[in-house]
Formats: C-alpha cells, sequence, structure tokens
C-alpha cells in the first residue's frame, strides 16, 4: 500500500527538484500545477524513474484508484489510503486557494463535492486528506508539504456552519426565485425580462503550511529544495512497520525525522502529538 512514508524515502533516494512543465492551454499556473501532479503521483508510485509507458500506466492504475482534477477533487485517491489534493503556489507565504471546497480534515464518500466515480472507485467511507502543497520557481521545485488536513483543518461542521447560514440567508431573500446548486446559492430570473441569473460561490483560502506551522519548522531560503511531512502520531503509528523502520534508519544526513506536538485545530489551546519529516539540499 502507497503511503507518505514510502514517498518521503522516493524523494529521498531519487533527489529531484524539476518538474515537468505541461504546455497545453495558456495558463501558466495551471501548466505548472498539471507538471506538479505528474510529480506527486510519479513519487508515491515510485516512477519517476520509469521511462516505459505502459509500465507506468500499469503501476499508477495499480497505486491510484482515482484521478480527479481542478473540477472533481480529490485530485488523486491511494488505493486503500488517502485522498491527495495538490496545490501549486509561486510564492513560499501565499495563501491556498480552495475555490468553492472548504478545508477538509477528511474526505467523506457521501460528500455532495464528488463525482459518482470517486465514490465508486472503490470501498470506501472515509479517507484521510493529504495536501500537497509545491512552491515552484519557474519549473524547479523549491519546496514541498505533505500535511494532512487533521493537522490544520478543522471538523467539517465548523465550515458547514458558515456556509449552511450563508446559502439559508440567501435563500430567504423575498420575491426572488433560486434553484437548486451545490454552490452557495443560484438567483434564477433577476431581471424584469428574466434573462439574468447570479451564481453565488464561496471563495475558500486558507494560510500557507509555512505560516501555519512557523512555530515548528522555518523556511530555509539558503537550501535548493526542502521537503516537509507532517502528521499526527497515531497516523505515523498506523503504517507499515517496515516503512517506519526505513524511515527510522535512513542514511541521509539530510534527512531527519522529530517528535513534535501542533495545536489541535478545533481548540488551538491543546496540543496533539505528531511526527515532523524533514529533508533539505
Amino acid at each position: 500500500m502507497a503511503n507518505i512514508l514510502q514517498a518521503f524515502i522516493t524523494i529521498v533516494n531519487n533527489y529531484q527538484i524539476n518538474i515537468t512543465t505541461v504546455t497545453q492551454g495558456n495558463n501558466r499556473a495551471n501548466n505548472m500545477g498539471e507538471g506538479l501532479e505528474t510529480y506527486i503521483k510519479d513519487i508515491f508510485a515510485n516512477t519517476i524513474n520509469e521511462t516505459d509507458e505502459h509500465i507506468k500506466l500499469e503501476q499508477l492504475a495499480e497505486i491510484y484508484s482515482y484521478q480527479g482534477n481542478k473540477n472533481n477533487p480529490p485530485d488523486l485517491m491511494l488505493r486503500n489510503s488517502d485522498a491527495i489534493e495538490i496545490k501549486k503556489l509561486e510564492s513560499k507565504n501565499s495563501a491556498i486557494a480552495l475555490n468553492s471546497s472548504y478545508p477538509k480534515a477528511k474526505l467523506y464518500a457521501n460528500s455532495p463535492m464528488i463525482t459518482k466515480a470517486c465514490k465508486e472507485c472503490e470501498e470506501w467511507s472515509i479517507k484521510d486528506m493529504l495536501y500537497a502543497v509545491g512552491y515552484t520557481n519557474q519549473s524547479t521545485l523549491k519546496s514541498l508539504w505533505l500535511v494532512y488536513g487533521d493537522c490544520f483543518c478543522a471538523d467539517k461542521e465548523t465550515y458547514e456552519r458558515i456556509k449552511t447560514t450563508i446559502s439559508s440567508g440567501i435563500t430567504a431573500i423575498p420575491d426572488v426565485e433560486f434553484t437548486d446548486t451545490k454552490e452557495l446559492g443560484k438567483v434564477k430570473k433577476v431581471d424584469p425580462l428574466g434573462i439574468t441569473d447570479l451564481r453565488i460561490r464561496g471563495m475558500w483560502h486558507i494560510d500557507n503550511p509555512n505560516k501555519t506551522f512557523s512555530y515548528i519548522y522555518t523556511y530555509d531560503d539558503t537550501r535548493d529544495f526542502q521537503l516537509i511531512c507532517l502528521m499526527k502520531k497515531e497516523k505515523y503509528e498506523s503504517l507499515p512497520s517496515e516503512d517506519k523502520e526505513a524511515i527510522e534508519n535512513i542514511e541521509n544526513s539530510n534527512a531527519v525525522a522529530q517528535d513534535i506536538r501542533i495545536k489541535n485545530p478545533n481548540n488551538p489551546i491543546q496540543l496533539i502529538d505528531s511526527k515532523l519529516l524533514i529533508f533539505k539540499v
């Protein structure tokens, strides 16, 4: 079963900082994002150095149960393991745009925001959400955070309460025709001719991990590349023993594993036992 520890080892053993730039279309940010997505797919499937396209496709199909896109989250789902959301940034401290999808500690199979294909790609009801946040400079990957949603996102009720309150307030507007939508609201026939509609969308943002976790890790401007992996201690302990042994016995002076405590996203006065993995070159 592919997991974050294997991905960490793969990057350490196959250090690459250049990601593929996809040249289709005219949106540079999206193209770079697709290049980062390919890189993430490869590190979890350990196909970075695979040149045979058929072999690579077979391996990807074995490792992943679902691949989405910006309109159909999540970006990837590891078979019998985590869901992965990939975010590409062009500034080391810029906030992460989540668009209409609020921050997720977990991904639920009954979510109205995911497709039928995603719900039925394997037997599942809940998955841990892993955010892969890459900071790129031109076609060079400068830093990569692999951080679980439950380390910095509150429980879903926190966000759904706000969303529901706003939606209810919108639909309470008198003399306006509404239609069902997954967004905050959609108003039909706004003008006397009935030819104008209004879509009301949420645009969620969340702080960059470099800012959120500045109390446990400081971005190092002197390094060419840095990889930071963060998970709760209970998540680390649930992973295969052979992968934990590989982490604890890693023979690379640039890699380190630390036991730390982080703020509880639902109650910041409380601290949660966690595991921090760092690789800097």
